[in-house]
């Protein structure tokens, strides 16, 4: 039933297009802003994987015995770009802070309580939008090519396990037995089954954009220059000088989201974590399911424009230019795994992920405002994190308790006191 408010979501992504479906669901008449609606985003161009088993943040103890050696390789599974580093002090410091195994157990359980909702918001709104065939449930398998690597990784499989995620564990024989395609390299498995994967995330935010648009839901095509608060409502300030009002606004656009926090007076620590991807139309293996290579850090899904190999985390601002050598690197690292591939013809892809030092997305409102709505920081789990992004939405937006306690995704986290300021080391050097 229509309660004649106007929201207004920046954003046109996997979130804001689910937070946009749930505000219109609540009744309110929805505009969606973003500079281009059907643009190349991280929503576009993701490995497509509904990962509800990532608890685990990034952070963990003994990364930073490993990270190093990571950057040292220019196309390994981490690097930073040097002009950027200083940038990036802050976002490394608070990342080495919550590498420590009472803030893992903490922020695992954090994740969980958001992943352990997928299916139950994500099934009814594909289901609404005409999106209920485009959603593949065959788990996914991570494998090892070392037995070490397998047991370096037990702890963290045994904390999934206590936060309910099913674990099968493999046989190198198990896994072929499964998944054909992989090569003798392989020498464990896990088999996850709460995992699953889309055909195509390009098809998805297409159509779910399109259903929006169809049932009533304005979509802008400007950029964004900030958003002001004002007396029952707010003031959304796009290119050109106009203002477009509105009762509420949802801050949903990804990496660049951090700027109009900012601009409202919240301390966000969000960075583009610049992921690489080669899609190979003709690949001439088959998969039947998302193949996770934990030792090499990457990811291969089978979607309905080939075989999709992704992975790669790039520090290095929003405005770089991107390094395609990233995803050949990727396509060279899957013929260990898929030595029948045809890696040819690839078509290779970059974008930006929002991630924050945590692995929490940003969710709740504006410090200055209980109009202004967060919901970014998603890092690699957008698309799994964005059914229930717009629940928790829209929960918010008609003042009903979240489904989710939302305490531990506040921007508020991030604050930071003019004392304690003067003690960070990230903020002395910046100073």
């Amino acid at each position: 039933m229509a309660n004649n408010s106007r929201v207004v979501v920046v954003g046109a992504g996997i979130i804001g297009l689910s937070a946009a479906y749930h505000a219109l669901a609540e009744g309110f008449d929805v505009t969606i802003i973003d500079r281009e609606p059907a643009g190349d985003k991280a929503s576009f161009g993701n490995a497509g994987g509904i990962a509800v088993t990532e608890v685990i943040p990034a952070s963990v103890p003994g990364l930073w015995r490993k990270a190093p050696f990571w950057m040292l390789d220019p196309l390994g599974p981490l690097s930073v770009r040097f002009a950027h580093a200083p940038r990036l002090l802050p976002w490394l410091w608070h990342f080495s802070q919550v590498g420590s195994a009472s803030e893992v157990d903490r922020i695992s359980k954090a994740l969980a309580a958001i992943n352990g909702r997928t299916y139950e918001d994500l099934v009814p709104m594909f289901a609404a939008t005409g999106l209920a065939g485009e959603l593949i449930r065959r788990g996914a398998i991570t494998v090892y090519e070392s037995e070490n690597g397998f047991f370096k990784d037990r702890h963290e499989w045994d904390l999934k396990r206590s936060l309910g995620v099913e674990v099968q564990e493999l046989s190198a024989a198990q896994v072929r037995e499964m998944e054909p395609a992989l090569g003798p390299v392989v020498k464990r498995g896990v088999f996850t089954p709460q995992w699953s994967h889309i055909t195509d995330p390009k098809k998805i935010v297409d159509l779910l954009r399109a259903w929006l648009v169809a049932n009533g839901v304005e979509l802008v095509q400007e950029n964004v220059d900030r958003i002001g608060p004002v007396k029952d409502g707010c003031e959304v300030f796009v290119s050109g000088g106009r203002t477009i009002n509105a009762d509420k606004a949802v801050v949903a656009a990804g990496a660049w989201s951090g700027e109009l926090a900012r601009q409202l007076g919240d301390r966000v620590l969000l960075e583009s974590e610049r992921g690489y991807n080669t899609t190979i139309v003709e690949p001439r293996v088959s998969l039947e399911r998302e193949i996770i290579f934990a030792e090499r850090k990457f990811v291969a899904t089978p979607l309905s424009v080939g075989l999709r190999i992704g992975g790669a985390a790039e520090f290095g601002g929003l405005n770089a230019e991107p390094n395609y050598a990233r995803s050949k690197a990727l396509v060279k690292l899957a013929r260990i795994y898929l030595p029948g591939m045809d890696g040819t013809d690839g078509i290779e892809w970059a974008g930006h992920r929002p991630a924050t030092p945590d692995s929490l997305p940003v969710l709740g409102r504006a410090s200055v405002s209980p109009n202004i709505i967060y919901a970014f920081g998603h890092g690699h789990l957008g698309l799994t994190q964005s059914a229930t992004t717009g629940k928790l939405v829209g929960d918010l937006l008609v003042g009903r308790p979240p489904a989710v306690d939302l305490e531990a995704y506040s921007v508020n986290r991030f604050a930071i006191s003019k004392k304690d300021a003067l003690n960070d080391p990230a903020y002395v050097f910046l100073r």
